[in-house]
């Protein structure tokens, strides 16, 4: 009678290791598609990324060259109280 309970035993293990490979091969087919989904989302963002840059550059474009004298005006005023922030 051992030897059944020794087959018995294996019989228990290779049926939990199949229960196993069963759970890992939809983990790694959920896992598959997530990268998928996420691959897709990176490459759109990309490609936005890389239209928000044209269109900056299209901007730039547009903008006049700087002449000898012209001085830059700030894009916000600046107090003695402001400036003396910025320092420190």
């Amino acid at each position: 009678m051992p030897d059944l309970s020794q087959i018995d035993q294996i019989s228990e293990r290779v049926d939990r290791l199949l229960v196993r490979y069963e759970e890992l091969t939809r983990t790694n087919a959920l896992l598959n598609q997530q990268l998928d989904t996420l691959t897709q989302e990176r490459d759109s963002l990309k490609s936005r990324l890389n239209a928000a840059r044209a269109r900056i550059d299209a901007l730039l474009e547009r903008l006049p060259e700087d002449s000898p004298g012209a001085t830059l005006k700030p894009a916000f005023k600046t107090t003695p109280d402001t400036a003396a922030r910025s320092k420190a």
